[in-house]
């Protein structure tokens, strides 16, 4: 296994398991999470996986009660009704990007030196952090910078970048960092981690497919199921919080005419998010930011 999972056991005892339940992990990565769930099921429960990145089978966990499928997770409600599971009894999933993620030059996530412009985590996707950076308009730099990473001078970033591609079109991490070493607030490190986070953002549409995922797994999920997120940033724990209480995105919920917001047939477990405990951090320093966000369903 190359992650160490966050949130381990509380995610798991969120999703208050039984035993021959069918349950989903949209997000399999090192199959930390998965094998502490089908330790708890018995015999006859099932995990169906879900994970984009093909290095996830290299963690497989031997299990016949286990399937592990490479597919987006926004895809796999989809995918689950075309084989026939029409109901699950538990969803998880764990947004974090993996320790083996950003240690791996392939995946082009860290602003290590001569490192690929990727960052793709389906390499079967067609637009890569290079592209990006090659043909958005300064605009468009300017607001996923702003908006996925709030870097403080994300306009003269995007001017720069602008300016340095007419001369050079960019591919590796080095072409990226001359700019940033130039305008950096603080640290190297503290200005680049927003920048790249921003980019890989937009490079797989994070947000977008975490609402798709959202509104579509939750329509197979059965009455007293739960569905638990662990969350890393504000912007996708937003999400998460406003649609486990609205069942929409923003902070004020849409009313109809008179006032009246839509029904909504699920219930928050905990208002507040439960946070990794100061020994796990202590042992993992990347679950400082973690969320676990859980919601059940009260009808269909």
């Amino acid at each position: 296994m190359y992650h160490i999972s966050v949130l381990l056991n509380e995610s798991i005892d969120s999703l208050n398991l039984i035993a021959d339940g069918v349950y989903v992990d949209l997000t399999y990565g090192g199959g930390g999470h998965s094998k502490l769930l089908l330790d708890r099921l018995g015999s006859k429960g099932k995990l169906y996986a879900f994970d984009q990145d093909e290095s996830a089978f290299q963690n497989k966990w031997d299990d016949n009660r286990l399937e592990l499928i490479r597919e987006n997770f926004e895809n796999a409600c989809d995918y689950l009704l075309a084989i026939g599971v029409e109901e699950i009894d538990g969803v998880l999933a764990d947004l974090g990007v993996s320790s083996f993620q950003f240690n791996d030059d392939a995946s082009g996530f860290s602003y290590r030196s001569n490192i690929d412009l990727d960052m793709r985590m389906d390499k079967r996707m067609a637009i890569s952090a290079k592209d990006i950076l090659n043909t958005y308009s300064e605009e468009q730099l300017q607001w996923i910078f702003q908006e996925y990473g709030e870097v403080r001078n994300s306009k003269t970033l995007a001017t720069r970048i602008i300016e340095k591609r007419v001369h050079k079109k960019f591919e590796k991490s080095d072409d990226l960092n001359e700019i940033l070493l130039g305008i950096k607030f603080g640290p190297f490190e503290s200005y680049a981690a927003p920048v790249y986070q921003a980019l890989r953002m937009e490079v797989n549409d994070e947000l977008g497919t975490l609402k798709r995922m959202l509104e579509s797994i939750s329509k197979i999920v059965k009455v007293g199921g739960r569905i638990s997120i662990i969350t890393f940033h504000s912007l996708e724990d937003r999400i998460v919080k406003n649609y486990m209480k609205y069942g929409e995105y923003e902070e004020q919920p849409t009313t109809d005419i008179f006032g009246k917001r839509k029904e909504w047939h699920w219930k928050v477990i905990a208002k507040k998010a439960i946070a990794p405990s100061a020994a796990e951090i202590k042992q993992n320093s990347r679950s400082r930011s973690a969320k676990l966000r859980v919601m059940e369903k009260l009808k269909n």
